[in-house]
């Protein structure tokens, strides 16, 4: 049995403000072309389908396509959990019609899948048995059955458990672990020897590498699970949360599939991509990893030697199709109109940062940041405002600004 692994699409989201779904869409195409032409009889989503839980109606349309295409009519299995970002009720909505075409549908832990029902034709996806987090599958032209242990985000809400609250952060983490491990202990009980046998969950794993574009589980990191807390004989761990590809364990096969696109400028250089396994019963599980090509690079430029520099490397080519976060260092506060020039040299630039240096001997790199205090409240007003907004303020607002400041008396303390 050949099972694509996949996760946080993230379906929504946007990078500094600029709007990722064509990207979103590329992907989708990439995504399904990938399961036709590899012959994959199962894909595996673990969660994180949507950026929020109220998703705009073009990403909730995008999905519900790409559920369509990977399914294949029926041929072809498909089993979506939530994550922490997506809402439980709205990612499990449609259970009943994509039932029937062999796409199961889970929002929230403990949630029993829905059943194949009435005639199946043999050259399509049933839905065997199932129960509160497992089901068994049976797909066209496979030997064997698969059974999936499927734990969408266990909060302890979602969960509805309480495991404590008395406990410190540390006892809290340790008790959320064994909770965890013993429900998988528990659920394990259905894998058999003739099947094949898989998990996949949205979890946070203890020694997995964040990026800055997960917003964390939980505050305090509280809801982490052990790297041990899977079941010993389960085939493969398809797991979602974690943007970055990385393999956690060898036996069983543990995995972060990584997110399809890289959603913060903490990704840059990082490559995207998808899980392909090959599982039989008894035998050694073969991986591929497939590099997507749908999203675009990210990139950091540090110009230190100021505008000429950038000029220079955009007239060489550099980063090429890349969304750039630019670090721009100038010896003064540039004229409003000279910054505009810059932000119009690139449609590529999502981020503009400017850095004013001035000379300092004893420093070694001849360079040092200027301090906030030797800024004046008008400079201090539009730093902040392009911080927040990635463009210069109107002259009317600053003007506005510094009337309001006159008015409070603040214009003093400012200096």
């Amino acid at each position: 049995m050949r099972i694509l692994h996949t996760a946080d699409w993230h379906f929504g989201r946007q990078l500094e403000g600029k709007d990722r779904r064509a990207e979103q869409a590329a992907f989708v195409d990439e995504l399904a072309r990938i399961a036709d032409e590899r012959e994959v009889d199962l894909v595996l989503i673990a969660g994180d389908v949507y950026d929020s839980v109220n998703p705009p109606a073009w990403a909730e349309e995008l999905f519900y396509e790409a559920l369509e295409r990977l399914s294949a009519e029926g041929r072809r299995a498909v089993v979506v959990i939530a994550g922490n970002h997506d809402q439980p009720e709205r990612v499990r909505a449609a259970a009943p019609l994509a039932t029937k075409h062999g796409i199961v549908l889970l929002g929230l832990p403990k949630e029993a899948p829905l059943l194949s029902a009435g005639e199946v034709t043999p050259d399509r996806v049933r839905i065997v048995q199932g129960g509160p987090s497992w089901l068994e599958l049976a797909v066209p032209g496979c030997k064997h059955n698969a059974v999936v242990l499927a734990l969408p985000y266990p909060s302890e809400s979602r969960l509805k458990e309480l495991l404590s609250e008395s406990f410190t952060q540390e006892q809290m983490q340790l008790a959320f672990s064994e909770r965890i491990t013993q429900l998988f202990d528990e659920l394990s009980g259905h894998f058999r020897e003739d099947t094949v046998n898989l998990v996949t969950s949205h979890l946070f794993v203890m020694g997995g590498m964040e990026t800055d574009s997960e917003r964390p589980i939980q505050i305090g990191g509280a809801l982490t699970v052990s790297p041990q807390a899977f079941p010993k004989n389960a085939d493969y761990v398809a797991l979602g949360h974690l943007h970055r590809l990385q393999k956690l364990s060898d036996k069983p096969l543990v995995r972060y599939s990584g997110s399809p696109l890289s959603y913060s400028f903490s990704e840059a250089g990082q490559s995207k991509a998808v899980v392909l396994v090959e599982v039989e019963p008894g035998a050694e599980v073969q991986e591929e990893i497939i590099y997507l090509t749908s999203g675009r690079p990210l990139a950091r430029w540090r110009a230190t030697e100021g505008i000429a520099q950038v000029e220079k490397w955009l007239a060489e080519g550099r980063d090429a199709g890349s969304w750039i976060d630019l670090e721009l260092h100038v010896s003064d506060v540039i004229d409003p109109a000279e910054f505009q020039r810059v932000r119009k040299l690139s449609d590529d630039f999502l981020k503009i940062q400017r850095v004013v240096v001035r000379e300092n001997n004893q420093e070694e790199d001849g360079e040092q940041r200027v301090e906030l205090t030797e800024l004046t409240s008008d400079q201090l007003f539009r730093r902040f405002y392009e911080r927040k907004r990635g463009a210069e303020p109107d002259e009317r607002l600053v003007a506005m600004f510094q009337r309001l400041l006159a008015e409070t008396g603040g214009e003093e303390e400012v200096e």
